[in-house]
């Protein structure tokens, strides 16, 4: 049997390549537990990544953060970083100030409104990462988190090296 007929067999019919067969499962996956994730962000009218946003600025609480370092931390770097801190500012969940020494640098802080949102979904995130992955044992999902790591290693660049702490 040639390398090339065997390959084929690692792979589901359906499939034109192992590496595709994973990849779809991946993306299946993630819209399957994100689906969770948005029926309770929604009823706060919150965004998954505006509370990583607020996540983010508890963590450096009572400090500020600049706004790029920011957005170079979220899970899903987007271009409407901006737009998306305009949005919790106007709900009074963060605070922006340019910094006198260099008005091109924002620093961006997490509000009392914003650490009370946190406080308030605090149980029902939890509650909802037990339905999303919770019948995996825990040593199932610490080998499913290394697979992952490992997976997005030659793909990751040095903004998401925070993801592998």
């Amino acid at each position: 049997m040639t390398k090339h007929s065997e390959r084929q067999r690692d792979f589901s019919p359906g499939f034109d390549s192992l590496e595709q067969e994973v990849f779809l499962n991946l993306w299946r996956t993630y819209d399957c537990l994100k689906s969770v994730e948005d029926e309770l962000f929604d009823r706060y009218a919150l965004s998954a990544q505006q509370y990583n946003a607020l996540r983010l600025l508890r963590s450096v609480h009572p400090g500020a953060i600049p706004s790029q370092a920011l957005g170079r931390k979220l899970i899903s770097r987007g271009p409407d970083t901006t737009r998306m801190l305009d949005r919790l500012e106007r709900r009074g969940l963060i605070s922006r100030q340019r910094r006198d020494e260099n008005r091109r640098v924002v620093e961006v802080t997490i509000t009392t409104s914003g650490l009370s949102m946190l406080v308030e979904l605090h149980e029902l995130v939890k509650s909802m990462h037990r339905s999303q992955l919770g019948h995996l044992s825990s040593t199932t999902q610490k080998e499913l988190a290394r697979l992952l790591r490992l997976a997005r290693k030659p793909h990751d660049d040095a903004t998401c090296d925070w993801l592998d702490e």
